[in-house]
């Protein structure tokens, strides 16, 4: 599998769900890993990226709220997702940004948050 999302499912408000990121070697060993997502009827953004170093972005709307990370050694990448709000609610993906921007996306997951 080049890159595979887990984890998405239904969630209260305020409630909490981790999102794994799956990536073959040759993808994750050097690459900016990111996590996006697309809500129904919105385009897809991004929500948070990590350095292979280890140094996270996150966007606006999740800062506070959300955690990526990535354990090196596994070729995983987690995105925490705490406090949630009907507004997280999208098919979430990762990707790296080279991919994206040659148009290539694997199978997300999908989180809902019901009010």
């Amino acid at each position: 599998v080049q890159l595979q999302a887990s984890g998405g499912g239904l969630v209260q408000l305020g409630g909490s769900l981790r999102l794994s990121c799956a990536a073959s070697g040759s993808i994750f060993s050097n690459n900016i890993i990111a996590w996006y997502r697309q809500g129904q009827g919105n385009q897809r953004e991004l929500v948070a990226s990590i350095t292979r170093g280890g140094s996270p972005n996150y966007a606006d709307s999740v800062k506070g709220r959300f955690t990526i990370s990535r354990d090196n050694d596994r070729n995983l990448v987690y995105l925490q997702m705490n406090s949630l709000k009907p507004e997280d609610t999208a098919v979430y993906y990762c990707n790296t940004p080279s991919r994206v921007f040659r148009g290539f996306w694997g199978q997300g997951t999908l989180v809902t948050v019901s009010s």
